[in-house]
């Protein structure tokens, strides 16, 4: 969905956010420790906190604190968040005289504040630093390259730069010559001219850059096929074609000025302002998530022994596999039934899976006249229980809270070109066809024009409409039951 700028800080969006909590968790810290328990002045401080939020929020865009995070050093990241929390401060003083309010701030607390404010976010930072190391290859972007042979290795040596080191290259395809199993410059050869479209539907490819000489003449069909797959598409500037409903962009990537195409592009400070509600979210989900785990689990295991939670493997954003937690709403084998079930499937072609009634559901029994007795599994899913531990993947960064619906991995191996395009986007807990009546929708062609259509008309305002949808049509479904 987004066609994401290449610079250093929106690659760490999460470092600005948690400074911002570490900054208010430091204030909190330093108010306790100044005045006890006991509240006094609490109107002043609460507005001293905004104050500080926006002028933290100011220092780490226009200094660039967070830039750059994860290629520093300790030493290097204890300098850099010194003189973070150095600016804040004097930008803080500087604005208590010019109010000429600051004789009713207590400069011990505002003390207390810079030192809890330093060992906070320098510890937060090594430790998201070192999560995110674990799986450096997950923090980056999965770029694919087609080119032809002769300029093949001064492309792929340039993506290889450290400036452009946010991304990964997971592949070239060589469009006038037949060498699959080959390497160039240690980036393996995967597909050609006349298999690059099917492996591209397969794999995780997060972006395509387009690279050929002037006198060569790309297929004509080839940008069309790969932007209605929903990715994005960078075209070095020898000639292209225009796509009308595609949003284009020029700009410069690893020294060379690109044509970039996309179904849709997000500004840096949207991009924030939808990981910001993500991270917000997702810390108040997983904290009800906790509260039903103890109220939810006895009763799952009492009528299903085992694993309170269920993981699957599921697709994400441009082929992205990842792991997607629910609560257990199925017996231990329902992963094995499914294809025995197969044939009740109301999703035609197997690219979703709808069952009337699933034998597989905790509790369900079709009773002799015909009747469904629905149990605690039931339950849990017609109030959209088994969602919660979820919110633990928007956290993570796998899922957003709103977007499009992973598919699982043999309903992915099923999709055709432009189905991928659903998965433009990162996948999201709800979205626009499960507030359009998913449970009438049988049709995937109808889920995938849904999704596609919120790709493009993407805004954080849709955003917020769809989540207050979710909730109605949550309560609107249980009222009429």
């Amino acid at each position: 969905m987004y066609k994401e700028k290449t610079q250093d800080w929106m690659r760490h969006l999460d470092f600005i956010v948690i400074d911002l909590m570490m900054l208010l968790l430091a204030f909190g810290l330093a108010y306790l420790t100044r005045y006890d328990i006991h509240i006094q002045n609490k109107d002043i401080y609460v507005s001293l906190a905004l104050i500080l939020l926006l002028l933290d929020f100011a220092v780490m865009i226009i200094a660039g604190t967070t830039r750059g995070v994860m290629y520093r050093g300790y030493y290097r990241e204890l300098a850099v968040t010194a003189k973070h929390v150095a600016l804040v401060l004097m930008l803080c003083f500087m604005y208590l005289f010019l109010v000429k309010n600051s004789e009713v701030y207590s400069r011990l607390m505002i003390g207390f504040f810079g030192c809890y404010y330093f060992v906070l976010a320098y510890t937060a930072r090594q430790l998201w630093k070192a999560f995110l190391k674990r799986t450096p290859d997950k923090n980056k972007s999965a770029i694919y390259l087609i080119t032809t042979k002769d300029r093949a290795a001064e492309v792929v040596e340039r993506y290889q730069t450290r400036e452009v080191s946010q991304y990964r290259l997971t592949g070239v395809c060589l469009m006038d010559a037949e060498e699959v199993g080959t390497q160039i410059l240690g980036v393996p050869v995967t597909s050609s001219a006349e298999t690059v479209l099917h492996f591209l539907c397969r794999e995780w490819v997060d972006e395509v850059v387009l690279s050929f000489p002037e006198h060569y003449k790309a297929p004509d069909d080839l940008m069309g096929n790969l932007a209605e797959m929903g990715i994005v598409v960078h075209m070095e500037m020898e000639g292209f074609a225009e796509l009308g409903w595609q949003r284009q962009e020029i700009e410069k990537i690893a020294g060379r000025t690109v044509l970039t195409i996309g179904m849709n592009m997000a500004t840096p400070a949207q991009l924030l302002l939808k990981r910001c509600m993500d991270i917000v979210g997702g810390l108040v989900g997983c904290l009800i998530t906790a509260v039903l785990t103890i109220i939810l689990g006895p009763l799952i295991y009492i009528q299903s022994p085992g694993p309170i939670f269920f993981a699957q493997t599921r697709v994400g954003k441009n082929g992205k596999l990842f792991k997607m937690y629910k609560f257990r709403s199925m017996y231990l084998d329902a992963e094995a039934r499914k294809a025995e079930l197969m044939t009740q499937n109301r999703v035609g072609g197997g690219l979703m899976f709808k069952l009337d009634f699933d034998p597989r559901i905790i509790g369900s029994k079709k009773l002799p006249d015909g009747t469904v007795k629905k149990g605690i599994g039931n339950f849990i899913r017609d109030w959209s229980l088994d969602e919660f531990p979820q919110f633990w993947n928007v956290l993570k960064g796998d899922l957003s809270l709103v977007g499009t619906r992973p598919p699982t991995v043999d309903e992915w191996d099923k999709y055709e070109l432009h189905h991928r395009a659903r998965l433009a986007t990162k996948p999201g807990i709800t979205g626009m066809w499960q507030v359009s009546g998913r449970s009438k929708i049988t049709d995937f062609e109808q889920v995938v024009a849904l999704d596609k259509k919120y790709i493009q008309e993407w805004s954080m305002g849709l955003d917020l409409r769809i989540l207050l949808q979710t909730v109605l049509v949550v309560l609107r479904r249980e009222g009429s039951m």
